[in-house]
């Protein structure tokens, strides 16, 4: 029978061999880790490998994803369908083992943790969707939302600033299901880190509210102890401080960052197996060591025994359980397309000229009683970004509800909501100046990378903010947010084409969506409901003349300029049709016979839009024109600043003179 070391050991050994044969990898996290894994996946964590998405499962997190042999390993001995013909491919084209954990490919992981600090971040998403789903649908002798999420997180982790913005968070809120074990090894890529990270962790996490230990992470026992006491504490969460030895086993190179991020040489490993007294070829485990780490039958009966636990829930609870398996399948309710058809209808009747921030707030009054899984928030700017609604409740530590104030955490806002949505049961949106979605631009990537569902309402737009000056005039944000793959970038240009922006968002299930919305009021415009489904499509002919000679293509703010520019032309004489784009990404996915119907090839185009120019110029071509902003703005009030940059109607009508 294998011992407790042996299986340790596996660890070792799979991390170091698949980081050798790749010749490229990080083998210190794992094997340093290995005890800490050992003890967690042996005999605390709750999980079915032949189910991954058990809903009620623990969730498992390795922040410091770049020791991703670690995941790898454990998921293969556990008993997840990750063969070791994957193992081998390490790093490889195609292989689910990627060089970082990367969600949706081996099954079992539960985030991409590329990014240091995010991973941590993401765990505390998960824990705050536990709490708030456990407060909606648990009832007395009923638990069913009842699971704990463990992170594995490095120095590199914690010195990442978007760590203190959502373990600061995780404090604030009690989330006493989330345990984070501190790999501290004193290692990262430049050496020893004490030149460069001298920071009490544990008065830090404590100063959060954080229950925190401290045990070598070398002994199982007191790891065990130490998870034991943390289970127990119901309203904190806990950080474990594991004092480890970077590459333990490897008799040259532990306790050094020769093998933080490189492989081990042909050599060390050889020496390393002797050491640790691994007498097996490289990726060969022997029977009783997978017999030790088999967790199949284990995770089985563990959701056999939630399965009649929620037999029992439905029998008494029918509403509440099928509400909460469609919240958990990501299903929209079954009254959603002709409830939000009758919103959208109603916007347009209603044309209210306001700004699309607030227009933003009105469909989200309306859409909140249709999603109890709708969980809003703002990066302490609620009452600017108009993200709240009557019907919201603000979270708080000992009431859980629909609303979070984060605080003036942009990142880490964004990095948690990811956490949210990839552990199911809620769709999350937060808000901040557009301006500050670059301090998030990384978790808005990863939201993109990993196709989750999640809204960002970013207004402000541009410089129409006014008076705050180029500080937080976000002239170029739009065009980066349009550049990142798999990103839906809606800038709608009035109330109706903001309530299409909020419904495709909402249905949109396979990646995220910003919103950017304006501080200024732009006009009620009444539209045509054939018009409705064409929004959808990311852009439409707004108004059109037989043989238009020129096309204006405008979004936000400005469209009110192409409109009024093209009605005074057509008066002149030159005919011109208006293209409304509040989507240029969703545009960009339609069929070219579509995309030609609205942008007919031969005709000449100028772009309208108070932003970088640049990125227009692959829709109006060398030939056409393209009214923006290539300098930073001006502090002044909005609509002197849009008139002393050009954005009024004579200088739209001049420019189109200009291009015929």
């Amino acid at each position: 029978m294998a011992t407790r070391k042996d299986l340790a050991n596996a660890i070792r050994a799979l991390s170091m061999d698949a980081v050798q044969k790749a010749n490229s990898g990080h083998p210190g996290a794992p094997m340093g880790m290995a005890e800490i894994a050992e003890e967690l996946w042996n005999h605390h964590l709750s999980h079915n490998p032949k189910n991954p998405n058990w809903s009620n499962r623990d969730r498992f997190v390795l922040s410091n994803g770049h020791g991703s042999m670690l995941i790898y390993s454990l998921l293969h001995l556990t008993g997840y369908a990750l063969p070791m013909d994957e193992i081998k491919t390490f790093r490889q084209l195609h292989s689910k083992c990627a060089g970082h954990p990367e969600y949706g490919y081996a099954p079992g992981v539960e985030t991409t943790t590329g990014p240091l600090g995010q991973g941590i971040a993401n765990g505390v998403g998960f824990a705050m969707a536990e709490k708030l789903l456990a407060n909606q649908f648990n009832k007395p002798g009923h638990d069913i939302v009842d699971h704990s999420t463990y992170v594995f997180l490095g120095d590199g982790c914690m010195m990442e600033g978007v760590s203190h913005e959502a373990c600061a968070l995780a404090g604030t809120w009690g989330l006493g299901k989330l345990t984070a074990f501190w790999d501290d090894n004193g290692i990262s890529i430049d050496g020893h880190i004490e030149g460069w990270y001298t920071d009490d962790t544990a008065k830090r996490f404590e100063s959060y509210g954080w229950h925190v230990q401290s045990v070598d992470g070398h002994d199982v026992a007191a790891i065990g102890a130490a998870i034991a006491a943390a289970k127990k504490v119901t309203d904190k969460p806990s950080l474990i401080c594991c004092k480890t030895v970077i590459g333990m086993g490897s008799p040259n190179k532990s306790g050094s960052h020769d093998c933080h991020g490189s492989a081990l040489g042909l050599e060390e490993v050889a020496a390393t197996r002797a050491n640790i007294g691994w007498n097996h070829e490289p990726f060969v485990i022997p029977a009783d060591v997978y017999a030790g780490w088999d967790a199949t039958a284990k995770g089985a009966a563990a959701e056999s025994s939630w399965n009649d636990k929620f037999a029992a829930y439905a029998k008494a609870f029918p509403a509440e359980a099928a509400e909460y398996t469609r919240r958990m399948a990501g299903d929209l309710p079954a009254n959603w397309k002709s409830a939000t058809d009758a919103i959208i209808a109603a916007t347009n009747e209603k044309a209210e000229g306001v700004a699309t921030r607030k227009a933003s707030q009105n469909v989200i009054g309306a859409l909140a009683p249709l999603l109890p899984e709708f969980l809003g928030g703002s990066a302490d700017l609620t009452g600017s970004n108009l993200t709240s609604t009557g019907s919201f409740v603000h979270v708080d530590a000992k009431k859980p509800g629909n609303y979070i104030s984060y605080g003036v955490r942009e990142f880490g806002m964004f990095a948690i909501m990811n956490g949210m949505a990839l552990h199911g049961g809620l769709i999350p949106f937060g808000g901040t100046f557009h301006m500050f979605s670059d301090y998030a631009k990384s978790a808005l990537r990863m939201a993109a990378l990993m196709k989750q569902r999640t809204i960002a309402v970013l207004t402000h737009d541009s410089i129409g903010q006014g008076e705050d000056g180029p500080t937080h005039q976000p002239i170029e944000n739009t065009a980066g947010l349009r550049l990142i793959p798999n990103m839906d970038v809606w800038r709608p240009g009035n109330s109706t084409e903001t309530a299409v922006a909020w419904v495709a968002a909402v249905e949109r299930k396979t990646g995220p969506s910003s919103l950017v919305l304006s501080r200024q009021n732009v006009p009620g415009m009444k539209h045509d409901a054939s018009q409705f489904d064409l929004m959808r499509k990311g852009g439409y002919v707004l108004s059109d003349v037989a043989g238009a000679q020129v096309i204006i293509i405008a979004n936000g703010s400005e469209l009110e300029l192409a409109v009024k520019a093209a009605a005074e032309l057509n008066a002149a004489g030159t005919k011109v049709r208006v293209v409304s784009m509040p989507s240029t990404n969703v545009f960009d996915r339609q069929d070219k016979a579509y995309k030609d119907s609205v942008l007919t090839p031969g005709v000449k185009r100028v772009a309208v839009e108070a932003g970088v120019t640049d990125f227009w110029r692959k829709y109006v071509g060398l030939e056409g024109a393209v009214v923006g902003i290539d300098t930073f703005g001006e502090s002044a009030p909005g609509g002197v600043l849009l008139k002393h940059f050009g954005f009024t109607v004579e200088n739209v009508v001049a420019t189109v003179k200009s291009v015929l």
